[in-house]
């Protein structure tokens, strides 16, 4: 189960005003999964709120850089990037 250790029970989400054919959508992607729409989307939103939000990534990366100096320019990363692909 996927707790931080200082929690306490698990609280419960309502979410209003979602369109029905994104429900519809929702709902036949969990049944393709074998899950209800309630497992599929909490298992989603685990996942969701376990990865940074697009500020704290950056920041993350900025603060890599600061401490190991690096002064790759982003062509040479994507350079780098591309040869592993070949």
């Amino acid at each position: 189960m996927h707790r931080l250790h200082n929690e306490g029970m698990p609280k419960s989400i309502t979410i209003r005003d979602v369109p029905d054919s994104t429900a519809r959508r929702l709902a036949t992607r969990a049944a393709s999964t074998g899950r209800s729409l309630q497992e599929y989307l909490r298992g989603h939103l685990i996942e969701w709120a376990e990865r940074p939000d697009p500020q704290e990534l950056v920041a993350r990366i900025r603060e890599r850089k600061a401490s190991t100096g690096s002064s790759l320019s982003a062509a040479d990363i994507l350079e780098l990037r591309d040869e592993g692909r070949q």
